[in-house]
């Protein structure tokens, strides 16, 4: 999808379909209480062209709510699409995101492959942040994920345009025009990765696709296999791969800022982006129930986004050292599979009693945290669709985040704010550690029932020592199970945005 930027009245500006946002004004507290649709722009032009469909009272302004109109008078567009962003008063980037999503989805089916999305006007409202939100939207709304349907048909829009007021600052907006489109092309590399079947990517195809983005963008990368996993002692991480007769890779990406003068200092922070990339996921000897088994595709999701953060990195350039570190393997029963019961020795030299074969995330994490710090990183974030008790706990709106350095954890806080993506902090307290300790080893690779999510973290918690930590489990939000107005059913892409704006809070430090 191709985008551009434009500062210009919307009455001469020709456009298949010309699309503004409008969001409902009333104040009252009565949900019965009739909506007053107010349109977001102060274009007169476009204003009058709407003014008997916002009166007519079929049009509430709701979020994602749209409304055509055809012909439009006194507009040169052949079609105005009015999309809807709920309250006036609870306006957001995450609400402009969202229409800009849900009016490319409303175009796709209907044969539109060009369209103009008008930048909303609004008291209080960040114009450069509005034009980020709406590109990162558009190509969100564009991934569909039926790559392989013999019959498939090209619906994708060719050309989305921004237009902003001729009074908004330039320099900004244009600068958020061009992150929105470097971000929101990465989220897509990162869907079409996780939407891959595991029999067209596999760790070897992962490494090889890793490989080709890093040429792409100029940034170094190695892809080991089983010797190099040998040689560096990563027992935990062999432990889940040796089951498969698919090799496991070990994927090592790196970015350093261009040498212009005022390049990340020597000193400063070197950031590991670590990532599971389980291909698929069987279970191995603690096998799955057979039913939803081949979702377990998406368990390489963590993985995925890093590699999706690293390209967006190669693009931004952000003053600061980053890493990127994917476990990559599948997850097999077979002869030579490892078993409940087995201890395994990670490459810190810690034993890790196996109780269940299917708490393999945290076993190739481990590894793969402990070789970033060998690789000199300062501070750690991982991304892994590693528990089901996540789901439990926050449901399929929310991914957990888990931190053992405050400082650490308010950087990820404002990145978050800037995404638009939904964490929510879970604890990492000392008294969940005892529900890991092993009678035979030094940990076990699960703490039971109860408070899943947690104990897992705190398995991690192992293998990063002091060193500032991020962990982020993303297994109830990484795979969508049903259409919403502004995505597609299947991949989301979550974390790369906010990885992207964490790495970036580093630039100054």
């Amino acid at each position: 999808m191709k985008t551009e930027l434009k500062f210009e009245s919307l009455q001469s500006l020709q456009a298949e379909l010309l699309v503004v946002l409008a969001a409902d004004a009333s104040t009252s507290k009565d949900k019965n209480a009739a909506a007053e649709p107010v349109l977001l722009t102060k274009d007169a032009a476009v204003a009058s062209a709407d003014k008997p469909a916002l009166q007519s009272g079929e049009f509430s302004a709701t979020a994602c709510e749209t409304l055509l109109l055809h012909a439009p008078p006194e507009l040169k567009a052949k079609r105005l699409l009015i999309v809807g962003v709920g309250k006036a008063a609870k306006l957001s980037l995450p609400e402009i995101r969202k229409a800009a999503g849900a009016a490319v989805r409303f175009a796709k089916p209907r044969k539109i492959r060009q369209m103009t999305f008008v930048l909303p006007e609004h008291d209080g409202l960040d114009l450069a942040g509005a034009a980020r939100a709406a590109v990162e939207g558009a190509f969100v709304g564009d991934f569909d994920p039926d790559t392989y349907r013999s019959d498939r048909k090209d619906r994708s829009i060719q050309q989305f345009t921004v237009v902003a007021p001729a009074s908004a600052d330039k320099t900004a907006v244009q600068a958020a025009f061009r992150e929105g489109a470097i971000l929101g092309e990465s989220q897509n590399f990162t869907r079409a990765l996780v939407n891959e079947p595991g029999n067209r990517l596999t760790p070897t195809i992962l490494g090889e696709r890793a490989a080709a983005m890093c040429k792409e963008q100029g940034l170094p990368c190695e892809v080991h296999s089983t010797e190099k996993i040998k040689e560096l002692k990563m027992g935990a991480f062999w432990a889940v791969a040796q089951g498969s007769d698919e090799p496991p890779a070990l994927i090592v990406m790196r970015y350093g800022p261009p040498a212009d003068g005022k390049a990340a200092p020597k000193d400063g922070p070197v950031l590991a982006l670590v990532g599971k990339g389980i291909t698929f996921d069987t279970g191995g000897i603690s096998i799955k129930p057979s039913e939803g088994m081949e979702k377990m595709k998406y368990d390489m999701a963590g993985g995925a986004a890093m590699i999706g953060a690293m390209r967006a990195i190669a693009q931004l350039k952000p003053k600061v050292r980053v890493i990127g570190v994917v476990c990559s393997a599948e997850n097999m029963p077979s002869g030579k599979a490892y078993k409940p019961g087995d201890v395994a020795i990670a490459m810190s030299g810690k034993a890790i009693e196996v109780l269940n074969t299917d708490a393999e995330g945290r076993m190739v994490l481990a590894d793969g945290l402990h070789y970033a710090q060998q690789l000199g990183a300062t501070h750690l974030i991982d991304a892994a669709t590693l528990t089901g008790a996540c789901v439990v706990a926050l449901g399929m709106v929310n991914a957990g985040v888990f931190s053992n350095d405050e400082a650490t954890y308010e950087h990820f806080q404002k990145a978050v704010e800037i995404s638009g993506e939904r964490f929510w902090r879970l604890p990492l307290e000392d008294e969940y550690r005892e529900m890991i300790v092993s009678d035979i080893g030094d940990i076990k690779n699960t703490g039971g029932r109860y408070g899943g999510a947690i104990t897992a973290a705190m398995f991690l918690k192992e293998f990063v020592d002091e060193t500032p930590w991020l962990h982020l489990d993303i297994a109830g939000v990484a795979w969508m199970e049903e259409q919403k107005p502004w995505i597609a059913k299947g991949p989301s892409g979550v974390a790369v945005r906010s990885i992207v704006e964490w790495v970036r809070s580093y630039e100054k430090e």
